[in-house]
């Protein structure tokens, strides 16, 4: 298990510095700048911003710099949000979005696993025929659309919640919901593949044979090798919701970091951009770790290399 782990903080290190090099290289390559204005700047003040940056410096330079400075953990100051560090920022936002994304993972786990499983149980009855039906919809149907569909129904018409905002467990409810319905969505489909597929295997049809009860046979015996999919599913969607969503986080005014991502890109922010690019990059590497390891924890046949 240590081996393992030890390999696993190398590969990582080797991830982040080869998406450093390429989210440097992209950002460099794309036309513009991040003191780009619609109205034009004075050479003399333009030169003293880049000076500030180093953006005056050769790009080797320019690289080696950065990467020294991300070696230690400092990303340094956004060029568009005056006299903010970046690790600031993250700091501000990562919890909001954080709080909103284990509610969302709550959401789609709560709805997503107990569909799956009625479906599978009930496979071609009515509510299998319904649930799958509903989870096609969910995977189809953007945020957005989810979002405003909630808000007429829980803020207008049954005022339960509150329409935007953020402060309390309310706040959360609404956002939580539209962010975690599609992922609820592609759980109850893969939850119900998976389990079909373990019910069909021998040594469940002898414990049916020898008169175990449906429900022990599916939660005792078949649970764990179904939830394989699952889990392999939710190791990058839990990085990705944990990190934010710009469209929701956008329609209920929440200070989380989706916003962050748009607005770094589109202002050439770089090393904003770079913070939180590489923020999911450290995120996504350690849930598909945990994923690694749920696997063995769910079948003791899985060996960890």
């Amino acid at each position: 298990m240590i081996g393992f782990l030890l390999r696993r903080v190398g590969w990582m290190a080797v991830t982040v510095w080869v998406v450093f090099t390429l989210s440097f290289l992209l950002m460099r390559i794309v036309p513009g700048g991040p003191f780009d204005r619609e109205r034009q700047l004075d050479p003399q003040v333009e030169a003293n911003l880049k000076a500030r940056y180093f953006l005056d410096e050769p790009l080797w330079r320019q690289y080696l710099r950065e990467l020294g400075r991300v070696a230690v953990l400092d990303l340094g100051y956004s060029y568009r949000l005056a006299d903010f560090r970046v690790s600031e920022i993250i700091a501000q936002g990562l919890p909001i979005s954080v709080a909103l994304g284990l509610v969302a993972v709550a959401v789609a786990l709560s709805l997503g696993i107990p569909a799956g499983v009625v479906s599978a149980v009930w496979r071609h009855s009515w509510l299998d025929v319904s649930l799958m039906t509903l989870a096609t919809i969910g995977i189809a149907m953007p945020n957005f659309v989810i979002a405003a569909v909630m808000i007429l129904l829980f803020v207008f018409m049954i005022p339960l919640f509150p329409a935007a905002g953020w402060g309390t467990l309310h706040h959360l409810v609404l956002p939580g919901f539209c962010l975690g319905a599609p992922y609820a969505a592609s759980i109850a489909r893969l939850m119900r593949s998976g389990l079909l597929e373990v019910l069909s295997q021998d040594y469940i049809r002898t414990a049916y044979a020898k008169g175990v009860s449906s429900s022990v046979v599916v939660l005792r015996h078949a649970m764990k090798l179904a939830m394989l999919p699952v889990v392999s599913f939710l190791g990058p969607a839990i990085a990705g919701i944990l990190t934010g969503s710009l469209v929701v986080e956008k329609i209920f005014n929440i200070p989380g970091l989706g916003v962050h991502f748009v607005e770094a890109a589109t202002q050439r922010d770089y090393t904003l951009a770079m913070g939180l690019v590489l923020v999911y990059t450290v995120l996504l590497f350690v849930m598909n770790t945990i994923v690694d390891l749920s696997y063995k924890l769910l079948d003791p046949r899985v060996t960890l290399d």
